[in-house]
């Protein structure tokens, strides 16, 4: 009972909603499909329970799917943490140095970025995960993260069970061939099993180990990406907007050197950041401890300059060239675009030939931009964001100096 209070409490309990969408459920079945058919495969035909070695395997089983669920259930209910609406600075002062959000009416603090998915702004967010169907960061990173490691820990132990459950019981019926392997079988025909191993048993067995290695394989990677982050003191976000620094400098030749704030120095004390004993991360989300170089508004001094900066490269117009419908992986617009389909819940946006877009990003094979919906108002008409192919669109060549003059000369 104190488990479950801990894991759900009444203030959480509208949040339970977050289960219903396809990244949970999905999620949920793989946890929950591995973990049945690791202990039934275990109990039934390979390892009984009537021997000490049975027996361990049995609670390992078992603590490891009550860690993994742990965990998880923590990164969605406990949540990232929301910045207060209408959060000011103490100081009005300060206000000048960060960015404000139309949607929460409030300042976004440092290290916060505004979740479309969420519609809040998230403390030290690092990436909206469909998975959990929530925003992971500051006060959810470590169980995220937890999660991330015993995912893969469990599955790699369930596969062990499943590849020895399938060997073992079709020992006898197929010459696997292995001349030079000798592999003593005789503690294996010392029980009985409780049921035949039947058609359906090693179907169930060889899918569950299909979806055990996929998890091990693909959160391993996650595990692995979270990890190297969290040991510079860095969210996914801030990763990106260091790079984006380096270009800007580099591009504009302005000469700054430029100190990521939030590394203080060693990875212990990285780490420690985020990983405690009590469970509980450090800080408050809104204030931080920062290089002796830098001050608590460096990241967010040099994200207005990007943001500037954004604005002034995103003057470039596109057109388009070709229709597009909006799909998320078109097929009829090339291979490579429909396997390059940015990895991202961020939506796409049909294109009819004529369109005008302002790209604000991409990569080879997709761009991101604005759709300007009211063609004589570029400046400040409405828009539709989000992604679409690059090969239906092709650069406006135009003089962007004599374009500038005139919207001045009628602005004045």
């Amino acid at each position: 009972m104190n488990f479950l209070s801990t894991l759900v409490t009444f203030q959480n309990l509208h949040e339970v909603r977050r289960l219903c969408h396809w990244g949970p459920i999905i999620a949920l079945s793989v946890i929950g499909i591995c973990s049945t058919m690791a202990i039934l495969d275990s109990i039934i035909w390979y390892w009984p329970l009537d021997t000490t070695g049975g027996s361990i395997n049995f609670i390992m089983l078992l603590n490891w799917t009550v860690l993994i669920l742990y965990n998880y259930f923590n990164a969605v209910f406990v949540g990232p943490g929301y910045i207060p609406l209408g959060w000011k600075p103490e100081t009005q002062q300060d206000a000048q140095y960060l960015q404000y959000c139309r949607v929460c009416q409030g300042y976004k603090a440092p290290r916060s970025h505004h979740c479309r998915k969420c519609n809040r702004c998230v403390m030290k967010m690092d990436h909206h995960c469909p998975w959990i169907n929530n925003c992971c960061g500051h006060q959810n990173h470590a169980y995220f993260t937890s999660f991330l490691l015993l995912a893969p820990l469990g599955c790699s132990h369930s596969a062990i069970i499943f590849i020895m459950t399938m060997y073992t019981q079709l020992y006898e019926r197929i010459s696997f061939g292995w001349s030079t392997v000798k592999i003593d079988m005789s503690a294996v025909r010392q029980f009985q099993p409780l049921m035949p191993f039947s058609v359906p048993a090693f179907a169930a067995t060889l899918f569950a180990l299909g979806l055990a290695l996929g998890t091990t394989i693909a959160v391993g990677m996650l595990f692995f990406i979270q990890i190297k982050v969290i040991l510079r003191n860095k969210t996914s976000i801030e990763s990106w907007i260091e790079e984006k620094a380096k270009d800007r400098i580099q591009h504009y030749q302005t000469g700054e050197d430029f100190t990521f704030p939030y590394d203080l120095g060693t990875r212990w004390l990285n780490f420690k950041q985020v990983f405690t004993w009590s469970g509980t991360p450090k800080g408050d989300g809104i204030g931080w401890p920062v290089h002796p170089k830098c001050n608590q508004h460096t990241l967010t001094i040099e994200q207005l300059k990007q943001k500037a900066d954004k604005r002034v490269r995103s003057q470039v117009q596109y057109r388009a060239v070709e229709d597009y419908n909006g799909a998320c992986c078109p097929l009829s617009k090339g291979l490579q675009t429909f396997f390059r389909t940015p990895c991202t819940e961020e939506p796409r946006i049909p294109l009819n030939r004529g369109d005008t877009i302002l790209a604000t990003r991409g990569t080879k094979w997709w761009m991101y931009g604005d759709k300007v919906l009211n063609e004589g108002h570029i400046s400040g008409g409405e828009r539709v964001r989000g992604w679409f192919p690059r090969r239906c669109v092709e650069k406006c060549h135009y003089d962007t100096a004599a374009s500038d003059s005139t919207s001045d000369k009628k602005a004045n």
